[in-house]
C-alpha cells in the first residue's frame, strides 16, 4: 500500500470530510489561475491529481461524495479573444481508474445500473478500448455535409469558436460525402506529433521565442492563436472518436461510429479495438502501454467505452462525466528534486494549504515546480522539510505529489517544518478543530487573503463570469480600496476617474469593464448561489438548491427557519437528494451570519437575482414535481429511474416529506411507503409510473 493510500485508510470520517472540502478549494483556486488568468500556479493538468486524491477518499467514504465534488467538474475559461459557441450537447470529461480492481468496480457499477445486467453476469458487455490522446478536445459541426464551425470544450457547455483556425488543418474533410445526417457534430482530439513538436520548438528557439513545455500545450496554443496564419504554420492533427449533436442515428455501436468516421475521411486511432471481458480490456491496456514509447504522439492512458449506444444513452451522465466511459491512466512517473520553500496559501474559507516550491524538474515530459503537501498532518507524517530531496510523482501523468523524502540526502543542519498557528496574511489565530485536518484562519472578513479569494470566486466562470475582470484585476481593485465586499464590484463606476489612471487601463478599457459588469446585473439564482462561495456548495448543489427553493428570498427564509432544531424547514432541507447534514450545516450557518445577511440585502439593491424556472420539459407531466423512489423496480434500476425523472424536469428526493408530490413504490418498499401513506401522498406503482412518463 502506498503512503498516500495508507493516509487515506487511517482517516476518520470527519477528517475525510474536511480534507474533501480543502481539496475542493485548492482545485478551484488552481482552476481559476490556469483557465481564467492564464497564469498557472502549478504544472499542466495538476488538478487531475488532486481529483485522484479526492477519488481515493471518496471511495473509502462513499457517503461523503457530493455531486459538486471537484471530481465532477469540467472547466476552462475561454479567451476574450474568441467568440463563444454553446454546445448543443455538453462536452464532459472522463472519470479515471488506475488499477484492474478499479476497472472491475467501474464495470460492476454499470451492471448494477442496467437492469438486464444486474442479475445476469453472463450477459455480454462489450467495450471499445482506445488510446487516450494527450491533446485538446474539439467538436466539429457539419450541416448538410458541410463543415460550419469548430469549438473547444471550454467549460463543457460553452467553448471557444476556433472555426477560422481549424480550417487550416490538412487532415480532415470539410465536406462529408454519402449518406450524411442533416446535422452532425464530430468530436475528437487535436494534437501535435512528437516529431512536429520538436521541429516547432527548434523554430521557436531560432526565432528567440518562448519554447513550449510539451506537445499538448503546443497544440492548444497553436489552435487558440488569434492569428490563423500562425495556426497554419503548425502541423496540427486530429483523431475523431465520438459524436455530439445528431439529427438522426448513424449507428448502433461505438465501433460503427468509428467505421463511419473512417468512411468519411476522418483519422481514427488504429489501436482502437472491441473488448468483451476484463481480461481483453487489460490486454489492450498493456499492449497500448508497451507501444507508448514508439508512438509519435503522446498518450496518458486508455479509454474504455460501452460499445452499445442505447446503453450509453440509458447510463447517462453524472455532473462531470459519463457513466459509460472511463480512462485507465498509465502508472505514475517519478523524479527527484529539492524543496526550496514551503508556501502556506490561504483559501476563501480560511484554510491554510501548504505548497512545496521545488527546483524545477521534468517528470513525464512536464516541468514541475510546485507540489501540494495537502495538510500539516501529511507534512508531519512524511517529515517533509525545506531543503529536503524528495521523490515527486505524477500519478496518471498529471499533477505532482511528494511521495517520500530521500533521507540519505537530507542536510545535516535540517530542521523540522513548523506549521504556522497564525494566518500568514492577517496574523489572526489559525485554529484546527478537533477531528479536522485543516487549520483555518479565524480572521474571516478581516483577512485580506480570504476576502480576495472570495472575490475571485465571485467573478469565476461558474459565477458572475464578467468579461475582462479576472483575478489580477480583482487583486488590484482590492489593494486600491475599490472593493471591500463582493457587492462593491457593482459600484466600480464610483471609481471611474481613479480606474482610468491605473496602469494598463484607459477610457475604452474602463468603459468595456463597466459594460461587462452591467451585463451581469441580472443573474440566475443557481449562479448566484454558487457565486456566494458557501462551503461545500459547488455548481451542482447550487442548482439543486435553486430548483428546490425557486427564489433567493425563499431560500434565505427557509435557511433562517432551518436553524431551529426539529423545524419543518430543516427537515425539508435534509430531504433534498444530494444535500447531507454537513452541507446543510454550512448552508444554515452562512444564511444566519449577520455579515452575510447584510451582504445579501446589499446585493438585492444592486442586481436582479432571477427566480429559477425549469425551461426544459415544460410539457412533461412531472416537470417541477418532487419524486421519491422506494423499493426494487422491475423494469429498471432506481438509478435509471432517477436519471429519467431528472431529464424530464423532476426533482428526486431521498426522503418523504409533506412537499413530496408522489412516491414511486417498487417491490419491498418499506418505511418510505408507510410515511407517504401516513401523509396521504400520492403513491404510484411502477406500472403507473411508466405509464405517466412513457410519452415524455
Amino acid at each position: 500500500m502506498s503512503a498516500e493510500n495508507e493516509a487515506n485508510r487511517e482517516m476518520s470520517e470527519i477528517e475525510a470530510k474536511n480534507e474533501l472540502v480543502r481539496l475542493s478549494e485548492e482545485i478551484l483556486r488552481h482552476d481559476k489561475a490556469y483557465y481564467r488568468d492564464d497564469a498557472p500556479l502549478i504544472s499542466d493538468g495538476e488538478y487531475d491529481i488532486l481529483r485522484r486524491r479526492l477519488s481515493e477518499i471518496e471511495a473509502k467514504f462513499p457517503t461523503l461524495k457530493k455531486e459538486d465534488s471537484p471530481s465532477n467538474r469540467v472547466g476552462i475559461k475561454g479567451s476574450s479573444g474568441f467568440s463563444k459557441i454553446r454546445h448543443a450537447k455538453p462536452m464532459l470529461s472522463l472519470s479515471n481508474v488506475f488499477s484492474e480492481d478499479e476497472l472491475r468496480e467501474f464495470i460492476a457499477g454499470i451492471r448494477r445500473f442496467l437492469k438486464e445486467l444486474s442479475n445476469n453476469h453472463l450477459e455480454e458487455l462489450q467495450f471499445l478500448a482506445e488510446p487516450k490522446i494527450d491533446g485538446l478536445s474539439i467538436t466539429l459541426r457539419y450541416e448538410h455535409g458541410l463543415f460550419v464551425s469548430a469549438a473547444t470544450r471550454g467549460d463543457g457547455s460553452v467553448g471557444e469558436d476556433v472555426t477560422k483556425n481549424f480550417r487550416t488543418l490538412k487532415n480532415i474533410p470539410f465536406r462529408l460525402n454519402g449518406c450524411v445526417p442533416k446535422i452532425i457534430e464530430i468530436r475528437g482530439e487535436v494534437y501535435l506529433s512528437k516529431t512536429d513538436f520538436a521541429d516547432l520548438n527548434r523554430r521557436q528557439a531560432k526565432a528567440g521565442l518562448k519554447m513550449f513545455s510539451n506537445p499538448r500545450n503546443a497544440a492548444a496554443g497553436s489552435l487558440r492563436q488569434l492569428d490563423s496564419d500562425v495556426t497554419a504554420t503548425r502541423p496540427l492533427k486530429i483523431f475523431a472518436y465520438a459524436t455530439g449533436e445528431l439529427s438522426e442515428s448513424i449507428g448502433t455501436t461505438q465501433w460503427s461510429l468509428v467505421e463511419q468516421f473512417k468512411a468519411w475521411g476522418f483519422p481514427v486511432n488504429p489501436l482502437t479495438k472491441v473488448c468483451n471481458s476484463i481480461t481483453s480490456l487489460m490486454e489492450a491496456y498493456h499492449s497500448i502501454n508497451e507501444q507508448r514509447a514508439a508512438l509519435n504522439y503522446d498518450i496518458d492512458g486508455v479509454v474504455y467505452k460501452v460499445n452499445r449506444l442505447d446503453w450509453q444513452e440509458r447510463l447517462g451522465f453524472v455532473s462531470r462525466s459519463p457513466r459509460w466511459a472511463t480512462a485507465h491512466k498509465f502508472p505514475a512517473e517519478r523524479a527527484e528534486t529539492i524543496i526550496n520553500e514551503i508556501d502556506i496559501q490561504v483559501g476563501r474559507t480560511g484554510s491554510l494549504t501548504p505548497v512545496a516550491k521545488l527546483c524545477p524538474v521534468t517528470v513525464g515530459g512536464v516541468v514541475v515546480s510546485n507540489a501540494t503537501l495537502h495538510n500539516e498532518d501529511e507534512i508531519k507524517r512524511k517529515d517533509i522539510r525545506v531543503g529536503d530531496t524528495v521523490v515527486i510523482q505524477r500519478a496518471g501523468d498529471v499533477i505532482p505529489q511528494v511521495v517520500e523524502v530521500v533521507l540519505e540526502k537530507r542536510r545535516q543542519n535540517s530542521i523540522s517544518f513548523s506549521y504556522p498557528t497564525k494566518c500568514p496574511s492577517c496574523g489572526s489565530v489559525a485554529e484546527r478543530d478537533i477531528g479536522e485536518v485543516v487549520r483555518r484562519c479565524t480572521g474571516q472578513s478581516s483577512c485580506p487573503a480570504q476576502l480576495v479569494e472570495r472575490f475571485k470566486h465571485f467573478i469565476s466562470r461558474g459565477a458572475l463570469d464578467i468579461e475582462g475582470l479576472g483575478n489580477k484585476q480583482v487583486e488590484t481593485f482590492f489593494e486600491e480600496g475599490f472593493i471591500k465586499t463582493a457587492a462593491d464590484i457593482f459600484r466600480l463606476e464610483d471609481h471611474e476617474v481613479k480606474l482610468k489612471n491605473l496602469e494598463g487601463w484607459g477610457a475604452k478599457s474602463v468603459e468595456n469593464l463597466f459594460d461587462a459588469i452591467n451585463n451581469r446585473r441580472s443573474i440566475g439564482l443557481d449562479r448566484f448561489i454558487y457565486a456566494l462561495g458557501i462551503r461545500q456548495i459547488g455548481q451542482a448543489n447550487a442548482r439543486l438548491l435553486a430548483m428546490h427553493y425557486g427564489s433567493i428570498d425563499a431560500l434565505q427564509k427557509s435557511m433562517i427557519s432551518a436553524s431551529i432544531v426539529g423545524s419543518e424547514a430543516l427537515e425539508d432541507l435534509n430531504n433534498i437528494d444530494g444535500i447531507g447534514p454537513s452541507v446543510a450545516h454550512d448552508l444554515i450557518s452562512f444564511f444566519n451570519t449577520k455579515a452575510n445577511q447584510l451582504l445579501l440585502k446589499d446585493f438585492k439593491t444592486l442586481i436582479t437575482i432571477q427566480d429559477f424556472n425549469i425551461l426544459e420539459h415544460q410539457s412533461s407531466p412531472i416537470s417541477g414535481k418532487i419524486i421519491v423512489f422506494s423499493g426494487t423496480l422491475a423494469a429498471s434500476t432506481r438509478g435509471e429511474a432517477k436519471v429519467r425523472a431528472e431529464k424530464l424536469g423532476a426533482k428526486v428526493s431521498g426522503s418523504v416529506s409533506k412537499k413530496t408530490d408522489f412516491l414511486v413504490a417498487g417491490e419491498g418498499a418499506g418505511s418510505k411507503l408507510k410515511k407517504a401513506a401516513g401523509l396521504d401522498l400520492k403513491i404510484l406503482s411502477e406500472n403507473e409510473w411508466l405509464e405517466l412518463v412513457k410519452y415524455s
